[in-house]
């Protein structure tokens, strides 16, 4: 495998990399829909809701939170999780400039 070089890109590039990477996974995006849909806090419904196995969602669940997408507090012996709004408004705003680079060419291949 070939090294990474991600020093040759800019902070921004790099995070967003980051962050497409981590909502990459149909899970991971059926995670943060239910979290969004929640539109509070999630502690344990997602395995009822998903119909996977807790150590799949906990992989993923962590996966999001080193990303940076969503952040979790302890209450009592579980974890609960919601979107962390910065890092998601930043992953908007990013994706948003980054389609509306494009402009359709005048002539194409």
């Amino acid at each position: 495998m070939g090294i990474t070089k991600t020093e040759i890109f800019s902070e921004e590039q790099n995070k967003l990399a980051v962050l497409l990477k981590a909502i990459a996974h149909p899970a991971r995006i059926a995670i943060l829909q239910e979290i969004i849909k929640a539109n509070a806090c999630i502690c344990g419904d997602l395995v009822n809701e998903l119909g996977l196995a807790q150590a799949t969602i906990s992989q993923h669940l962590k996966e999001l939170k080193n990303a940076g997408l969503i952040q979790g507090t302890i209450e009592g012996v579980s974890v609960c999780y919601c979107i962390h709004s910065e890092n998601w408004r930043l992953l908007e705003n990013q994706l948003g400039h980054f389609f509306a680079s494009y402009r359709g060419p005048s002539s194409c291949c």
